[in-house]
């Protein structure tokens, strides 16, 4: 026996499961399988899956402070106005006021950050105004109700003249409007499709969102996971098109105005900025999103989102007692987190896949499976997977990010760590994050003190220059909630997680109306037309196809490999017991990976038997001499070891999915940390200031110089990327391609060469308003055949 065999050698006792629980053998009947090896029967395989993912973007404004409209808001507000008569008569510091003024008056870039944008009303085609009305009603399903209470917010007049005011998230759908509207010979078919799309562009944190044109089948003759790496790809290159239609059709440069979109994973350096100087309710008055598009009752969503954004900021300052709590704060300086915080701001790609065989047999509602085996089998799904979703941090997608030395207070890096790991993981996690900062001098580990003065001058002095790490969104928004003692989220029985919220909510940690937070959710058929599984771990994907498409193939072969475990009885919920400690224990390991850090513990009497399973087949494992009982771990065996437990368990399901040559790029990726996403990210951010090591660039500079990377150079590449897939689509296609050229809507023979013809003009913004809108029709006209495939 094996040394780390004999380790887990002592049995340990399964926690009680509810009074009948469905098992492995009724899951077996209901999909039909007759013995282990029958996968063609599993949930997840092949033609099983259908696919769909939402994508959050960063929105910018390119322009003067006398042209843009957030900073006009900023210095017209009441906000700023109150602050301006209370330094005059002593009663709030100047240097408020100074910075403020700061912020609005040096912007070199003229790029201001998920601002709105304005333009005059009689600029908007037909049915961009009939659809803004119809958006303007205060129930959209019933068009006689009335106008909503904020109307006054997006209709403006400034001298005279009445000019539509909207954040860029809402400027999409009005351009799309506009667009189809001037397909005027476009077949009908094409004409509904763009029609369609309009509930497509929608937000309702702050960054524009947009969920997918149409859902998709992941069958191995269609590409796998490919084939939503084209969808995404064809609606960002959509968004791009309809951005740069809505710059030209609304004349937002003759008002000193351009706006843009992108992919960027954590908030604006100078949005945190701001986020410091202002109050909660003004940044969310600015800030978050209006929700015009995607819901009826537009102003009860963005009630919610308010609470969202107030429960969120509350939650982090509950998070210095439990950091005080923990002995992580040990003394009284500390430095307040702000009443407002900017969590909301980050952004990530979702991805929804969902199973035929498990819709129907829920749909059915029969004997053999409904709403109960769903959420049981569901809930011990998702706990199989999220000890596999250290594979994904770093490797497929990345949030590259510079923390200075002023940055490492705890109640500041740790974030909302303290509500997502128990008390031992949360010391242990810091402490070896203080090791890899580079926060040493004499021999000691420091940390800031708290007045800035004083930490700027430790840092200059010791040359404490703080940390990179790989994915920062992961650690800077409340990814998972953590179970209490008596509500488990994931136990398998219906209703827990609203048991857990209100469990939270009397700690002050949650409010019992927002939706559950975890990195895999459950998607019920009953609220969401499917079962399946949403993930939400991907941060930012750099390649559509060498990132995204893998990374879909990884999570639909998780998917089914839960099922094959769960149907075997090789998994059970008694192999992975509920609790936040034992919770904690496996999920640490994806913050360790967000951060970078080398290695990390676990109970050698641990009672999560598949953990003991995996490390297993884990190499470089040995007692920690530091934590007694505790079994030190490497951070990339461990990943290795995953990959090991996927390879000897499911070789069948590998072959079946066609997953050999992703698992040997994964394995790449995880062995030369440069070719990972955040690797090559780190890399491309890096030569565009012309420097080799982040930690040899200052924090700020290094955030900064991500963001113009991701504004400038990736949007390009993935406009680029983008026309490639599209091109990929067009070649599939078993009919001709029709689209507007020249006025007129005709067929024409090779789409490709035309695509390669314009790649350079729309890469390089040089396109005109009829390429545009030959595009969009492509686009479209590729959306109709994918609505009229098998899914």
């Amino acid at each position: 026996m094996s040394r780390l065999a004999q380790v887990f050698a002592d049995p340990c006792t399964p926690v009680a499961e509810s009074s009948a629980p469905p098992s492995a053998e009724r899951l077996r009947e209901a999909l039909g399988l007759t013995h282990d090896h029958d996968i063609q029967r599993l949930p997840f395989v092949d033609k099983d899956t259908t696919a769909g993912s939402e994508a959050e973007l960063q929105a910018s404004v390119t322009g003067s402070s006398q042209t843009v409209d957030l900073p006009r808001v900023v210095v017209q507000s009441d906000f700023f106005a109150n602050i301006v008569r209370r330094a005059a008569v002593g009663d709030t510091a100047p240097h408020t006021v100074h910075a403020l003024e700061r912020f609005v008056q040096e912007n070199r870039e003229g790029v201001w950050d998920n601002s709105w944008v304005r333009f005059p009303r009689h600029l908007l085609g037909h049915a961009a105004a009939e659809t803004l009305m119809s958006d303007l009603c205060s129930d959209k399903s019933n068009p006689s109700s009335p106008p909503r209470s904020d109307r006054s917010s997006f209709l403006v007049e400034e001298r005279g003249i009445e000019y539509v005011r909207v954040p860029i998230s809402y400027l999409l759908k009005l351009a799309m409007a506009d667009a189809v509207a001037a397909l005027r010979d476009a077949p009908e078919a094409i004409r509904k499709t763009g029609r369609r799309l309009l509930a497509h562009f929608l937000s309702d944190n702050t960054s524009p969102e947009t969920c997918s044109l149409n859902v998709v089948s992941l069958s191995l003759s269609a590409g796998g996971g490919r084939v939503l790496a084209r969808e995404a790809a064809r609606r960002f290159l959509l968004t791009q098109l309809l951005l740069a239609y809505a710059n030209r059709r609304y004349e937002l440069g003759t008002t000193g105005q351009k706006a843009a979109a992108c992919h960027a994973p954590t908030p604006p350096v100078r949005q945190r900025e701001l986020n410091e100087l202002i109050s909660d309710s003004f940044y969310r008055e600015i800030f978050m999103n209006p929700c015009l598009s995607g819901w009826d009752l537009g102003e009860d969503k963005r009630s919610y989102m308010g609470l969202c954004h107030e429960v969120l900021s509350r939650s982090q300052l509950n998070g210095v007692k439990k950091l005080r709590d923990a002995g992580i704060i040990y003394n009284n300086l500390v430095v307040m987190p702000n009443t407002s915080n900017t969590s909301l701001a980050n952004n990530g790609v979702h991805v929804s896949l969902g199973s035929k065989r498990l819709t129907d047999l829920v749909a059915n509602n029969n004997d053999r499976f409904g709403p109960r085996d769903e959420k049981y089998f569901g809930d011990l799904a998702i706990k199989f997977m999220e000890h596999f979703l250290p594979l994904f941090v770093g490797t497929y997608s990345a949030a590259p990010y510079r923390l200075g030395f002023r940055d490492f207070h705890p109640e500041t890096a740790l974030g909302f760590l303290p509500h997502e790991l128990d008390f031992t993981h949360l010391r242990m996690l810091w402490r070896r994050w203080k090791g890899k900062a580079s926060l040493h001098a004499f021999g000691m580990t420091l940390t800031p003190c708290g007045p800035g003065w004083i930490d700027s001058t430790l840092s200059a002095v010791f040359g404490l220059r703080g940390d990179w790490v790989p994915d920062f969104r992961l650690i800077d928004y409340l990814v998972f909630l953590m179970s209490t003692n008596t509500s488990p989220a994931l136990n398998g029985v219906l209703g827990n997680a609203d048991r857990l919220k209100r469990d939270l909510g009397s700690l002050g940690v949650f409010d019992p109306r927002m939706s559950l937070y975890l990195l895999v959710k459950l998607r019920e058929q009953a609220a969401m037309g499917f079962s399946g599984f949403e993930g939400r771990q991907y941060s930012l994907f750099e390649r559509f196809g060498g990132d995204m498409a893998p990374a879909v193939g990884m999570q639909n072969l998780l998917c089914a490999l839960a099922y094959r475990e769960m149907a075997t009885g090789a998994i059970t919920h008694g192999e992975i017991p509920d609790g936040p400690i034992i919770e904690s224990e496996r999920r640490q390991v994806i913050f360790d990976c967000a951060i970078g850090l080398p290695t990390f513990f676990v109970n050698q009497e641990t009672p999560n038997r598949l953990l003991k399973k995996i490390l297993e087949g884990t190499t470089e494992i040995r007692p920690s001499r530091r934590y007694p009982g505790y079994l030190r771990i490497k951070t990339d065996a461990y990943r290795r070891g995953l990959l090991r437990y996927i390879q000897e368990r499911a070789p069948d399901l590998v072959e079946a999915l066609n997953m050999k040559e992703t698992l040997d790029d994964l394995a790449r990726r995880i062995d030369e940390p440069k070719e990972s996403a955040a690797g090559r990210l780190t890399s491309a951010i890096l030569a565009g200031i012309g420097a080799r090591e982040p930690m040899k660039v200052e924090a700020r500079a290094f955030n900064l110089a991500a963001e113009r990377y991701y504004r400038d150079d990736l949007r390009k590449a993935q406009l680029a990327e983008s026309l490639e897939l599209l091109a990929e689509e067009c070649a599939g296609a078993n009919s001709r391609w029709w689209f507007a050229q020249g006025g007129s809507w005709r067929a024409v023979a090779d789409p490709q060469a035309y695509l390669t013809a314009v790649k350079n003009d729309l890469v390089e913004d040089q396109i005109n308003t009829e390429e545009i809108l030959q595009l969009v029709g492509l686009i479209l006209m590729v959306t109709l055949q994918g609505e009229s495939a098998d899914v």
